[in-house]
């Protein structure tokens, strides 16, 4: 997920967001110049359970 939808997703402006992941407050990985945040980490991270998502091929 984009550090713009983890944004929208906890309520926070998309600066904030990006603070937080260079201050290493939310998990991310960095692909290239893509910063991205992996959903099963910040459900961890936010006490909730993480189930995968069933892709339609």
């Amino acid at each position: 997920m984009t550090v713009t939808e983890t944004a929208t997703l906890l309520g926070l402006h998309r600066d904030a967001a990006y603070d937080a992941v260079h201050r290493g407050d939310l998990p991310s990985i960095r692909i290239g110049r893509k910063i991205l945040i992996p959903t099963a980490k910040l459900a961890t991270m936010l006490g909730l359970p993480y189930a995968p998502e069933e892709r339609a091929e």
